[in-house]
């Protein structure tokens, strides 16, 4: 009890010292009631809202990113222009249907596998995440435009051009393939399809993150306590709280 007695000897009453002890155990107990609550909120329902939240970002993010990178849409587009069929619109979504009568089909089976084999080896996730300068790019399609025509020139009956009305579409057709090309690598244009993904990955990891604690992010100061200067006991709250 020195405690006490220095509180004495600053001129203090043991009956004014008690009030002071009682004080500090009324505030205590108050403000640790009201920090558990806090503490409850905090810990229980904000959390599980956030949670919800950065889950729901996050998979939207992923799913955006996927939808970025996914370059199967494209190629099955063109899939279905090389076998000629007929695009249509069915409860607001785009269909193709096949094409009813052969002078209509454009490339046979061997014609619309062996243009594909060579165009996927252009629009994948390789060439749109690579980093080209423009000049790059401008060779890359313009030789492919000369290869893809020599291929289609030298096997045209045997892709199935057996007619003179599919051969009238070559010139369109070796169009639409470098046109197609010539889009993705531009993607890749000084890396710019990376920049984009990084950039949108950044930004989503700075919004999800949760705050560190309370008010301020500064955890345990959600709700600091006030306490009077004036009462002389105030170092002693640890020892009596």
């Amino acid at each position: 009890m020195d405690e006490f007695q220095k509180f004495r000897d600053m001129g203090y009453t043991d009956a004014e010292i008690q009030q002071a002890i009682a004080e500090i155990k009324s505030e205590e107990s108050s403000g640790s009631a009201l920090q558990k609550s806090f503490a409850r909120t905090q810990t229980t329902a904000m959390p599980v809202q956030s949670a919800n939240t950065l889950v729901a970002g996050q998979l939207n993010q992923d799913n955006l990113i996927k939808w970025q990178l996914e370059l199967d849409s494209i190629l099955e587009r063109v899939e279905h222009i090389l076998r000629g069929d007929k695009p249509r619109m069915v409860n607001g979504n785009m269909l193709f249907v096949p094409a009813d009568k052969d002078e209509e089909k454009i490339f046979n089976d061997y014609g619309v596998a062996e243009i594909m084999r060579v165009l996927t080896m252009y629009l994948n996730r390789n060439t749109i995440l690579s980093n080209y300068d423009e000049e790059t790019i401008n060779w890359k399609v313009m030789d492919f435009g000369y290869e893809v025509s020599d291929l289609i020139f030298l096997k045209y009956e045997e892709m199935g051009l057996d007619n003179l009305e599919k051969r009238k579409r070559y010139p369109m057709i070796v169009r639409e393939l470098v046109d197609a090309v010539h889009s993705g690598y531009l993607r890749a244009l000084n890396g710019g399809e990376r920049d984009s993904l990084r950039q949108a990955r950044t930004i989503s990891q700075s919004e999800n993150i949760p705050p560190m604690g309370g008010m301020g992010g500064m955890p345990g100061y959600g709700l600091p306590r006030e306490r009077s200067v004036l009462n002389p006991m105030r170092y002693l709250r640890g020892k009596y709280a």
